[in-house]
């Protein structure tokens, strides 16, 4: 399969998701939850005949919440959202929806530990990115030719940060459109992603590595080989995965929706970049070389 030898159109793919992801982020941007902006959620069941949305917003309209967010769930959940933090509050909102409401979950997070938070994921995802690039710069650094060791690293990240910045895209469309919040589970998602990412990455890379001394092809017929010996494996593990996460998403609690989702997208579209972007990128250093 002469996956290099197309490289023009994955790079314009690339591209394309690219700069639409940037646009979805600029004019929508990230719809965050509680755990960065601060406030309360609660996760109600109705033990019979669920309420609707307005008549909740109705029964609770006396209650000082500074804004309320009520999405169902399943045949017999819904999730409430609201600004305000007092711990006393969401006993008062099960006492204004009566006996038939159980609460499940009640989780409350300040402003300014929702700020902090911003912060540290922010920091936490740089540094990630950064001990990367060292590492394979290190793990590759006798592989000088024809492309020098730490441009295995730049190519990575240039493939992962492809990667989280097409996931945070997405879900600035479902954050649009879906109502999807980003949160501390989807935090979690996007830093596992990035594992995945380049575990999958390196698997390509080890195997250009071991080709190179003994191949009789060019450096860009070397690279397709090993592609294609690696194809198959990383496909059928993506695939077992992704199967997995429609699983836990589909039947799985509403708590761990958001982090199934974030997984599943940024496994498909890692196993696609590892594959289709950061080995081409090898060939495009080494004819700017």
């Amino acid at each position: 399969m002469k996956i290099i030898q197309k490289r023009k159109i994955w790079f314009a793919m690339a591209i394309v998701l690219s700069v639409a992801s940037i646009v979805f982020l600029s004019v929508w941007q990230l719809k965050f939850g509680i755990d960065f902006t601060g406030g309360s959620l609660q996760e109600l069941n109705f033990n019979a005949n669920r309420p609707s949305v307005t008549e909740v917003q109705d029964k609770l309209s006396g209650l000082d919440l500074g804004g309320l967010i009520v999405q169902p769930v399943g045949d017999s959940g819904m999730i409430l959202r609201f600004q305000n933090t007092g711990s006393e509050l969401h006993k008062k909102v099960l006492d204004k929806l009566g006996a038939n409401a159980e609460e499940l979950r009640f989780d409350s997070i300040g402003p300014s530990i929702g700020a902090e938070l911003k912060k540290k994921t922010f920091y936490a995802i740089v540094v990630s990115i950064i001990i990367i690039l060292i590492y394979i710069a290190f793990a590759f650094r006798r592989v000088s030719r024809p492309v020098e060791s730490w441009k295995y690293g730049l190519g990575s990240v240039i493939a992962l940060a492809f990667n989280v910045l097409v996931v945070l895209g997405t879900f600035s469309v479902l954050g649009k459109f879906a109502n999807i919040e980003i949160n501390a589970p989807f935090i979690a998602a996007l830093l596992t992603i990035l594992g995945y990412t380049i575990n999958d990455t390196i698997v390509v890379f080890d195997r250009i590595r071991e080709n190179l001394p003994k191949s009789e092809e060019d450096f860009e017929g070397t690279i397709n080989t090993s592609i294609n010996q690696t194809l198959v494996r990383s496909i059928n593990t993506s695939s077992t995965v992704i199967l997995v996460l429609v699983a836990i998403f589909l039947f799985g609690g509403a708590s761990i929706k958001d982090f199934t989702l974030a997984m599943a997208i940024g496994v498909f579209v890692g196993t696609w970049s590892s594959i289709f972007l950061a080995s081409p990128l090898l060939i495009l250093f080494q004819k700017k070389a």
